[in-house]
């Protein structure tokens, strides 16, 4: 697909990845989903949806990924007639070609931010003028972590992850080294059933234990100094089960724990990605630099990533 010149029939959407700089996983809610504590954090890794207008008011999806199914099973396509359905306005139509970059099943939410680009994108695309919290509100219907991707930033995320409470923070200066095994994926739903078959004694029963453990969450530092200083308070939970299924996922602990400058490392999600912070994006870049060859012998996928403090970003010109 060949773009047009920068105009009212063209818009590209980022649609930036999600690290998990804290994940609790609190007990079973009523619903049957697990209840979870999270702090979430978007970055600069992102995919590219490039809409185009089209004349026959059909909704279609190309990828540059044949992984990807470009069907109605697709997250984009849900969320766009999701989008289409609830302003009543089925005669609208667009062509999408979805760049992917955000590697798949990788705990980084790469589907839920290609669904919350494609709410964003065409919200502007259509002219329907909903405000954000309408978009993260409809979000929930097709996903937990889309919410928390239409918005982005480092926000508190509880419930499925879609109860969001947005930090106080101006600065977003961490950077990080995120690598992950391509030829691996993690079922989000198997970590899930693992953690309950070995970790159920643990779960609280009511929600007003969980609310004990909100404010916990909620009274902890989640600036970047603090996180640098402060490292106790992270954990992912699904890691203590993840490690164990899949090794990839201890080397690549283990490799970037023993990387110059590393201050923290954690599993994102459900993985298999992990990460280390460093205390700024140059000083990420420069070692995965030196330790490229590394990460290639190891057969680990890396990437030198800032953070962001905000979600999808809208743009209509081709670069």
């Amino acid at each position: 697909m060949v773009p047009p010149k920068a105009n009212e029939d063209f818009l590209i959407a980022e649609a930036h990845a999600k690290i998990n700089l804290h994940l609790e996983v609190l007990g079973i809610r009523d619903d049957g989903f697990h209840e979870l504590a999270m702090v979430m954090q978007s970055i600069n890794l992102s995919d590219q949806l490039r809409m185009t207008k089209n004349e026959d008011n059909n909704i279609t999806l190309k990828t540059n990924n044949n992984e990807i199914s470009n069907g109605e099973d697709n997250l984009v396509i849900k969320a766009a007639r999701l989008l289409r359905n609830k302003v009543g306005k089925t005669q609208l139509g667009v062509d999408i070609e979805l760049v992917k970059n955000i590697p798949i099943g990788a705990g980084l939410a790469g589907g839920s931010a290609d669904a919350a680009a494609t709410l964003v994108g065409l919200n502007k695309f259509w002219n329907l003028n909903l405000e954000v919290s309408e978009l993260e509100k409809l979000s929930k219907e097709i996903g937990s972590d889309i919410p928390f991707c239409v918005s982005g930033g480092r926000q508190i995320c509880f419930g499925r992850g879609e109860i969001l409470e947005r930090l106080n923070l101006d600065r977003f200066d961490l950077g990080l080294i995120l690598v992950k095994d391509p030829s691996i994926q993690v079922s989000t739903p198997v970590a899930y059933k693992k953690y309950k078959e070995e970790f159920e004694h643990r779960y609280l029963e009511n929600d007003s234990d969980f609310e004990v453990k909100r404010n916990i969450v909620r009274s902890i530092n989640w600036s970047d100094q603090s996180l640098l200083d402060n490292r106790k308070e992270v954990q992912n939970d699904l890691q203590k089960v993840v490690c164990p299924m899949t090794p990839e996922v201890e080397k690549s602990l283990n490799i970037l724990s023993r990387l110059p400058g590393s201050r923290l490392v954690s599993m994102s999600g459900s993985g298999p990605s992990c990460f280390a912070l460093f205390e700024n994006y140059n000083q990420a870049n420069k070692v995965l630099k030196e330790h490229v060859n590394e990460f290639e012998k190891a057969g680990l996928s890396a990437w030198a990533c800032s953070m962001k403090s905000n979600g999808v970003q809208l743009r209509n010109e081709f670069t």
